[in-house]
């Protein structure tokens, strides 16, 4: 199943962030074992780097060529980035260009710890916790 990685659970992951961590890591581990096909938007790259900037450069960088090495990196193209600034009904652009990543790239979901930032996206947000039940409900 192909998803997009919301910023916030690579930052728990990344920061061991409790009581996020838990959950967060077990999404990294699936995408990093190939049971889940884990993308993360590009423009998520220099916002983890600029949120993460009281730790050292060199972990900065070798944390973020770990995600980079469990997450595919997936851009928007021209005309994903105009559908993305006439859509309106976007509070935060951010999370607008978040859904047309996901789009571009087939993501079933955007897992996320603000679902209700993506009530009007096309690819349906969904909590860490929330996905880790659809995901444990396809195994049975």
């Amino acid at each position: 199943m192909r998803v997009l990685i919301d910023t916030n659970v690579v930052i728990d992951f990344l920061l061991t962030r409790e009581p996020f961590y838990k959950v967060a890591s077990s999404i990294m581990e699936k995408c990093a074992n190939g049971e889940l096909d884990g993308y993360i938007a590009f423009h998520s790259i220099p916002n983890l780097w600029y949120i993460l900037r009281k730790t050292p450069e060199e972990k900065r960088r070798e944390w973020l060529l770990d995600v980079c090495g469990v997450l595919r990196v997936k851009g928007a193209g021209h005309e994903d980035v105009l559908k993305a600034i006439r859509m309106k009904d976007f509070d935060d652009f951010e999370d607008c260009l978040q859904d047309r990543c996901a789009e571009t790239t087939g993501a079933k979901f955007i897992i996320t710890r603000n679902v209700d930032d993506f009530e009007k996206s096309v690819i349906p947000a969904i909590s860490p916790e929330d996905f880790l039940k659809v995901c444990d409900s396809l195994e049975d």
